[in-house]
């Protein structure tokens, strides 16, 4: 049932889109600003009389309601010609759906405010230092969503858990490897960039830089404090280690320190996984750490031998490599669901 409702609001969603697009231009100013309001209001009148018969069709209904709002906000700035400041119209969006989560108290509403909220600080990052150039322009952002990507994946432990918890904790598992690539690709391709003696100098302002370290740092933390009280003394840990990955980017030492470092930070998370009898950060853990060694080996080393020998040592590297890691998962596994019983 709640797959039929998932699908079947996605599929409800993308078709009123479409419809929407296909006769757009045909419509009056009037017409588009009615079709706006109706979208975004019908949607939520439908869930009030749902609520009672038909509770997860309801909740359905409140999320197309409040993802609406987003596109709704952006089509009235279209229809209008208002002022050109895309992030205040995601602020607007993150300010409903932090209502809609008040008064409803669903999750879904709190996976709109929790995706919203880092979009609306990211692209007013990326409006100020459009005009600058450095490495603290992606550095920032990229440090800073990682660290938020943490504080989601950590946000379930043994003693807190719910629908909320759960869905951030969903959230930070499927953010939390790409934006460490992201933040390792800057720091590396900034220090080829010095390498080759490129013009790398920031103009960014210390107004900018303070404003952008302070939300980057101390926001994720704070949520981290607020989720989990004296345990966030491992986020802080973990905020650590991704500053220092980010410091890579002031250094002029070989690509392979990167991987030794996602390495040591997937056994981290292995390690805390361990810890707070985790089984989604063991197995997040394990798969960085395939992913680190296929990375220095796809980088720097297949390039310095033969190609047969490269492929064959690779065969017998990750082959060899995935049974072990294969084993050490399992047992830890266990072990955490036997400590969970």
């Amino acid at each position: 049932m709640l797959a039929a409702m998932g699908m079947g609001g996605l599929l409800l969603g993308a078709g009123i889109l479409l419809f929407v697009a296909a006769h757009w231009d045909t419509l009056s100013p009037g017409a588009r600003f009615a079709l706006v309001l109706l979208l975004v209001a019908g949607f939520h009148v439908a869930a009030a009389f749902l609520s009672e018969p038909f509770p997860a069709l309801a909740s359905t209904f409140q999320t197309l309601g409040t993802t609406s709002l987003g596109a709704g906000i952006f089509l009235a700035g279209q229809i209008f010609n208002l002022q050109e400041h895309w992030p205040t119209g995601i602020l607007l969006w993150a300010v409903g759906a932090g209502f809609g989560w008040l008064l409803l108290r669903s999750w879904p509403q709190a996976m709109l405010l929790a995706l919203t909220v880092p979009a609306w600080l990211t692209g007013e990052w990326f409006v100020a230092v459009e005009k600058s150039r450095g490495i603290e322009t992606t550095l920032i952002p990229a440090a800073g969503m990682l660290s938020l990507a943490i504080t989601y994946l950590t946000a379930r432990s043994r003693e807190h858990g719910g629908p909320v918890r759960e869905m951030l904790s969903w959230i930070g598992g499927i953010a939390v490897i790409p934006h460490t690539v992201w933040l390792g690709l800057a720091a590396t391709e900034y220090r080829h960039a010095w390498a080759r003696s490129t013009e790398v100098a920031t103009t960014v302002t210390n107004g900018q830089l303070m404003a952008g370290y302070a939300c980057a740092v101390l926001l994720p933390l704070l949520l981290a404090y607020l989720l989990r009280g004296k345990g966030a003394v491992f986020n802080l840990v973990a905020a650590v280690w991704v500053w220092l990955l980010g410091a890579f980017a002031l250094q002029r030492g070989p690509d392979w320190m990167v991987y030794v470092w996602y390495a040591l930070g997937a056994i981290g998370l292995v390690a805390w996984g361990v810890r707070e009898s985790s089984r989604q950060r063991i197995n997040l853990g394990m798969a960085g750490f395939a992913l680190a060694v296929m990375g220095f080996y796809s980088s720097s080393v297949m390039d310095r031998m033969d190609r047969a020998v490269s492929l064959i040592l690779g065969g017998v590297l990750f082959l060899g490599g995935g049974w072990l890691l294969e084993r050490a998962r399992r047992r830890l596994v266990g072990r955490v669901g036997e400590a969970s019983q």
